[in-house]
């Protein structure tokens, strides 16, 4: 196996477990997109005003085929927040409508979804999805149930952010879609992490990071949606894609795509992402980070006693996992003894008023860095008290 973290710009002096939050930017894609802000700067007006257009349409062939989708399906975003906002804005969405979602979603978006149902008087309908979960089966007839003859939405991560689960989205998307509902997919932590084939899924809108798990440069997202539901999309930023005077093949690349001067360099970068990804054989990257993942789950819940939240395996979890830390534990104070003792870069934080740690395992980490992490917790987790004072301060 190749030593990866020769690849990448992380801090050696740091153990880098949160690969999850903000991803991580291999030195020769870094590099691809350093070159592609030089030649912008080279001639600003020759790049962007001929030669623009046809590198983004490169760009979203490559991702498309990565997506196993058609190009003009795909629009590239900085994030998946400002792709999801757009799409919550153009919604026809009345008084005494519902959104369904799940009490595992990401706080960004549930903070959108809560401004657009404030404007509108639609509801936002949080489904508890209890823990520990079994199997995909289970789940979807679980949620099924809170959908009523008011759903006009579903919001559903593929990926959860707080719990790290593999929600079974396919299912769901099938279902909404038999039942005339509007799926929409946040797929932030799924690209480059598992696999995405966005045909298979049938989600009216899916949404997902580059950035992340696809290792390409920080400002690079994209934004899937049918065919069907492209006309009702509104520009989120109104700009010359509108009523353009000079229509390209898709209105929906129109609308989105150009949104005034801005640097195109992390879209352009994505398909050299791609590439180094299918370079390094990243099904064997991925398959080792899972089995890292495993390890984990097994030695921290056998260290805190606390019953873990899914099975282990690939079924609900892949190359992140979270598990439930002793509730004892104050989440920041933890947190912050672990950068400061033991130079682990880790997430702990309180969810559903439990405190959970999550680790991403990427190709640059090794299984030494999990075995200072547990050395980390058998110190700081016995001498944490319910006040969130370590003993020893």
């Amino acid at each position: 196996m190749a030593n990866f973290k020769e690849d990448f710009l992380i801090d050696d002096e740091v153990i880098f477990l949160n690969h999850g939050s903000f991803g991580a930017c291999p030195r020769p894609v870094f590099e691809t997109y350093q070159a592609w802000q030089a030649r912008l700067e080279v001639q600003p007006v020759d790049f962007l005003g001929r030669q623009a257009a046809d590198l983004m349409a490169t760009a979203r062939e490559k991702l498309s085929a990565y997506l196993n989708n058609e190009p003009e399906n795909i629009v590239y975003f900085p994030n998946p927040t400002t792709a999801i906002n757009m799409v919550a804005r153009s919604l026809d969405l009345q008084a005494g409508d519902q959104i369904l979602t799940t009490d595992h979603e990401y706080g960004a978006m549930e903070r959108t979804w809560r401004f657009i149902c404030g404007k509108s008087g639609t509801e936002y309908i949080k489904h508890p999805i209890s823990i520990p979960v079994s199997n995909h089966v289970d789940f979807v007839e679980s949620f099924w149930e809170a959908v009523t003859p008011h759903t006009k939405v579903i919001f559903i991560s593929h990926i959860t952010s707080p719990t790290s689960l593999i929600f079974p989205v396919t299912e769901i998307c099938r279902r909404a879609k038999e039942t005339g509902i509007t799926s929409i997919v946040d797929g932030a932590h799924a690209p480059g992490q598992i696999s995405v084939d966005l045909t298979s899924i049938g989600a009216d809108i899916y949404t997902g990071a580059c950035h992340k798990w696809l290792c390409a440069p920080k400002g690079s997202a994209f934004l899937y949606a049918d065919p069907d539901i492209q006309p009702m999309l509104e520009p989120l930023v109104v700009s010359w894609g509108f009523e353009a005077e000079e229509p390209g093949l898709s209105q929906f690349i129109d609308y989105h795509e150009w949104q005034g001067t801005r640097d195109l360099a992390a879209f352009l970068s994505v398909p050299r992402a791609i590439q180094y990804q299918e370079e390094n054989q990243w099904e064997e990257v991925r398959l080792r980070c899972h089995r890292l993942a495993e390890i984990a789950h097994k030695k921290i819940t056998d260290l805190t006693k606390k019953e873990p939240i899914s099975p282990n395996g690939s079924e609900w979890f892949a190359q992140m996992v979270a598990m439930r830390m002793p509730d004892s534990i104050n989440p920041d104070d933890l947190k912050k003894r672990l950068y400061k003792d033991f130079q682990i870069e880790v997430p702990v934080y309180s969810w559903n008023e439990m405190p959970f740690l999550r680790l991403s395992f990427q190709a640059y980490n090794q299984p030494g860095e999990l075995g200072t992490l547990l050395e980390g917790l058998q110190n700081l987790i016995p001498l944490t008290d319910s006040g969130g004072k370590n003993e020893s301060d």
